[in-house]
């Protein structure tokens, strides 16, 4: 007899309501196959421990020069990721001497985020393939995907193979990937306990808050640039794919919430441009080259960023134009001879010619500024003059508004060339 398929159950699948009508048997199989979809080492690291330090910090008393550790610590690390691992690994974005790379690639371990070259490979991937099922990180499978369940379970293989030869090359990022783990223990953890411990005998909570808990925020922090990024905020340089700017993804992030300017100048050092962009690492990196540990940082073309500015303005206003209502359009009018205009006012219709197009004004004999009786005394005649200047040179608005009415083309185009011109029925 054939053998009995095995059942593939999705991460998605395993949250099926228990009313399912399934055998014991079944439901075993189903939660058996969605737990082995789990990245268990990942998700000791990323949550079971950071919740037993949760659970702990409840009887450990946080003292405030603890408390300073990991405020500093916290800015260290997660500075760390954003001006060394992303944007001096991942973009290229500026230079850096052999000291400051050690630092960077030191403290990044720290973060406990995986190595410069993890890292770099997947964020050049989600920067080659946003948006895409080739994209780590992909947004459009939902927001706590991008956040950190991509990380968690695990994920279909990608052809999404981008080029790192240019960091294989570098030995600091070689020597990081090859000592991570002990690099990561001792950064992450064991150096935030121990700067507690001999400092102020406090080794139990540098060890829970300024290791575990800091790291766990770090990941948080970084891991908002792949979802609240991608979710909360303007567009101001591109809409075709998803990253977009906000201010408090730039709080929380040291400066990565400028993420559509990102996207769409990657190799520019900065993220917020403007002297008022909340950008720390941007201020770090720039503080880094005056002392001399930075260098070659790049800029984008001032030229290009306005121009990307600019298309994408123009766009968002074509977009809300296509709302508005700017009257019918004149090459779809259809034509009318003066006698029928006159013949139609003198049955009561409220039609006034200007510049050669009739506007039915009915609508707005009551609003119209100068009086209704303004409006009675152009009904059936040519009021191109007294819209002109003639009584009133109207606005920009008035125009706009007069727009909204119009009705038909006037043969001939006004009253004078109306009466030299020969009477054609509508139906010639």
């Amino acid at each position: 007899m054939p053998e009995k398929s095995k059942k593939v159950v999705t991460w998605e699948q395993a949250g099926a309501s228990s009313n399912d009508d399934i055998s014991l048997g079944d439901r075993v199989a189903r939660w058996s196959s969605f737990l082995g979809e789990i990245k268990w080492f990942n998700f000791t690291m990323l949550v079971l421990i950071p919740f037993w330090a949760f659970l702990q910090v409840q009887s450990v008393i946080f003292y405030p020069k603890t408390m300073a550790l990991c405020c500093f610590y916290y800015f260290i690390t997660l500075c760390s990721i954003t001006a060394g691992y992303h944007r001096l690994w991942a973009h290229r974005s500026y230079s850096a001497s052999p000291l400051l790379k050690y630092l960077l690639a030191a403290f990044g371990a720290g973060a406990v985020q995986g190595s410069i070259k993890f890292w770099v490979r997947e964020h050049r991937a989600h920067h080659r393939y946003t948006d895409t099922d080739r994209d780590p990180y992909n947004i459009q499978k939902g927001f706590w995907h991008a956040h950190i369940l991509w990380v968690l379970v695990k994920q279909p293989k990608k052809n999404n193979r981008v080029d790192i030869s240019d960091i294989m090359h570098d030995r600091i990022v070689v020597w990081q990937h090859k000592y991570y783990f002990i690099a990561a223990l001792i950064m992450g953890w064991a150096l935030p306990a121990l700067v507690a411990g001999l400092g102020w005998n406090d080794w139990y909570g540098g060890f829970l808050y300024a290791g575990i808990l800091r790291s766990f925020f770090v990941n948080q922090a970084t891991f908002c640039v792949n979802s609240l990024a991608h979710y909360l905020g303007e567009q101001p340089f591109d809409d075709r794919r998803s990253p977009r700017d906000h201010i408090l993804t730039a709080i929380i992030t040291m400066g990565e919430g400028y993420h559509n300017y990102h996207h769409s100048f990657p190799s520019d050092y900065r993220n917020g441009i403007e002297w008022y962009h909340l950008d720390p690492t941007k201020w770090m990196i720039s503080a880094l080259d005056w002392a001399g540990l930075a260098y070659d940082l790049k800029r984008f073309r001032q030229n290009e960023i306005d121009v990307g500015r600019i298309q994408q303005s123009y766009k968002k206003l074509e977009k809300k134009g296509r709302d508005l209502n700017w009257g019918t359009p004149i090459e779809q009018l259809p034509t009318m001879i003066w006698s029928e205009y006159q013949k139609r006012v003198g049955a009561g219709e409220s039609l006034v010619v200007i510049e050669g197009i009739v506007h039915d004004v009915s609508s707005f004999r009551q609003e119209h500024p100068g009086g209704e009786i303004m409006i009675r005394s152009a009904l059936g005649s040519d009021a191109t003059g007294l819209f002109n200047g003639a009584v009133y040179d109207h606005s920009s608005a008035a125009r706009n508004m007069l727009a909204t009415l119009r009705v038909a083309i006037l043969l001939g185009g006004g009253e004078v060339e109306a009466l030299k011109s020969p009477q054609i029925s509508p139906s010639t």
